[in-house]
């Protein structure tokens, strides 16, 4: 049940004993520290209640959101940015400010956040910025944050280090953040913390290590979804399925972290070329799937060429040379309502279409369609 704390406060005062002791009561400094104990009980239930809001979100984005809406609501900061590693196996940083509660580019050139970690497993809460560039004594770290001037620097630490940062910048009704208004800000960015970690391990759960795209489990399981949406609706989606072309000649002759360099760089090319809702992920070795929901057979075909011509004008740096031209062939299939097919179903034919194109001469993409072998000569479909 909950307690009403004025009604408990207006049982207390009219208590007969108190009204007749109340002088003395009064003289003793109850009263002020009744008064001291509501405030604090006001204070950690509007904490709690905007930890809960923070904790139970879902993603990055809701995350931060409600971290922006809780700290602005507290302190009306002039702004709040958040630097964090989607990756911890990557120093790759991703940055996003908030003006007024509105997304905004500060012009952030923070690369790295490595250099702070020593300092935050050591004093692993928030800091005034002045007092944490003088102990850190690393300047040139430093210098990305000049122009921004952060008034408070707050760590999201886990079990695998460092996650990120939170840069605070001054009140725009004071100057100064006191010691208990920067107490109620790491009892508040604890909740953050922890939805933040909580977010990044299932997502790692998800995510192949190598690349940094879905795993194929995830894969399959979100397939799986798709089938089902596609047999109550009107609309199609696609597979599709990718190869590197003749893969084991980047590990025969440049050894395997360079063939290690060319699946990284073309995960990259894959990220950016499929949109926001895709699918893309590593089937496992050279091979990737990417699943497009809501895309016809044009928009498949479409994006396969879009990402075939990405690939092929792609450089890879290896030691002091480039690597050769990476090409790579692809197989598509579009699959609705009517197709009535399971997903392993739908990627073997995605994958026979992928067969197609590297029978072809490799870097094409093909589209599985009834009879799509009928007329071709037999395949050693594994001797690429």
């Amino acid at each position: 049940m909950e307690i009403n704390s004025k009604e408990v406060e207006k049982q207390f005062i009219s208590n007969p004993k108190v009204i007749e002791n109340y002088s003395l009561l009064r003289e003793l400094g109850v009263f002020s520290f009744l008064d001291s104990l509501m405030r604090n009980i006001h204070t950690y239930k509007t904490l709690l209640n905007g930890g809960l809001d923070i904790f139970n979100r879902t993603s990055t984005s809701e995350i931060m959101d409600a971290t922006v809406k809780q700290i602005s609501y507290h302190y009306l900061p002039s702004y709040i940015a958040f630097l964090w590693k989607p990756d911890q196996n990557r120093p790759d940083i991703t940055i996003r400010a908030y003006r007024n509660y509105r997304p905004v580019d500060m012009g952030l050139k923070v690369n790295n956040i490595t250099p702070f970690e020593n300092y935050f497993q050591e004093f692993p809460k928030p800091v005034s910025f002045e007092s944490f560039a003088k102990k850190l004594e690393n300047d040139e770290a430093l210098l990305p944050f000049n122009a921004a001037k952060p008034e408070i620097i707050i760590p999201i630490l886990g079990p695998f280090g460092l996650y990120g940062i939170i840069l605070v910048g001054r009140k725009i009704q004071e100057e100064k953040y006191t010691e208990e208004e920067q107490e109620l800000l790491q009892q508040l960015m604890s909740f953050m913390s922890h939805a933040i970690k909580n977010y990044l391990h299932y997502e790692r759960s998800l995510r192949d290590v190598k690349t940094g795209l879905y795993n194929h489990g995830f894969f399959m399981s979100r397939l799986k979804e798709e089938v089902a949406q596609v047999q109550h609706s009107a609309h199609t989606s696609s597979v599709v399925v990718i190869d590197v072309d003749k893969f084991k000649n980047f590990n025969d002759t440049y050894g395997h972290l360079a063939g290690d360099q060319v699946l990284e760089k073309l995960a990259q090319a894959i990220r950016q070329s499929v949109r926001n809702n895709d699918v893309p992920s590593r089937f496992g070795g050279e091979e990737f799937t990417v699943m497009l929901p809501r895309a016809d057979v044009t928009i498949a075909k479409m994006v396969a060429e879009r990402l075939r011509i990405s690939v092929a004008k792609m450089h890879v740096p290896w030691e002091e040379v480039t690597l050769p031209q990476v090409t790579i062939s692809l197989g598509v299939f579009t699959f609705g309502k009517d197709s009535n097919l399971e997903p392993e179903e739908i990627l073997r034919r995605a994958d026979e279409a992928l067969y197609v194109s590297k029978n072809k001469g490799r870097n094409c993409s093909t589209v599985w369609e009834p009879g799509l072998f009928e007329n071709m000569p037999a395949m050693a479909l594994r001797n690429y």
